[in-house]
């Protein structure tokens, strides 16, 4: 066991989701927030942000991860004041700021909702190496969207951070968060 003393980085805190500490990408995200106005990660600065990339009509991932979070938010009490919770559409069609309103702040009031046309939901997608994909569904006009199910954490510098699986507890996310709320 002592033989492990010297492996990985000096005094860095150990988290539950996956620590990617100094990844080139994730570094950037410029799009409109629910009540219209725009947003660029700066604007959180000296927050925690947790940002995941889904849409409203997924029947799944997307609200379970939502619902995950704002149980995370319950459970760090005061803290949670410094952590914001960011969601952002893959279905810009679909996913009007009258749509996204009311779908994220039912989950927390406190949680935002970002979206952009289809070629700034592209770029935000591609800067954080997420996958999305329309597939049509089996009546005429219908689809879903195919998409990673990962959230991320960013800490209050503005750095990315932690990669969150989908299947991460509320309780590892809660500790994970509280970590970096701590510095």
């Amino acid at each position: 066991m002592a033989l492990l003393g010297g492996c990985g980085r000096v005094g860095a805190p150990s988290f539950k989701a996956t620590d990617i500490t100094g990844a080139d990408y994730g570094r950037a995200l410029a799009l409109t927030d629910h009540r219209g106005q725009p947003r660029t990660l700066a604007d959180w600065k000296g927050k925690v942000v947790v940002l995941f990339f889904g849409f409203t009509q997924c029947p799944d991932v997307c609200p379970t991860t939502l619902a995950t979070l704002a149980d995370v938010m319950k459970r760090l009490g005061p803290d949670a004041d410094r952590v914001q919770v960011v969601f952002v559409t893959l279905d810009p069609e679909r996913d009007t700021p009258a749509v996204l309103a009311p779908y994220v702040t039912a989950f927390d009031p406190r949680f935002v909702g970002l979206y952009g046309d289809r070629d700034a939901t592209a770029r935000a997608a591609r800067e954080f190496r997420v996958f999305f994909q329309k597939v049509q569904g089996s009546t005429a006009g219908t689809y879903t969207i195919d998409h990673t199910a990962a959230s991320y954490a960013i800490d209050r510098d503005g750095r990315l951070r932690l990669y969150i699986r989908h299947a991460q507890s509320a309780e590892d996310v809660t500790a994970d968060l509280r970590r970096l709320i701590a510095g």
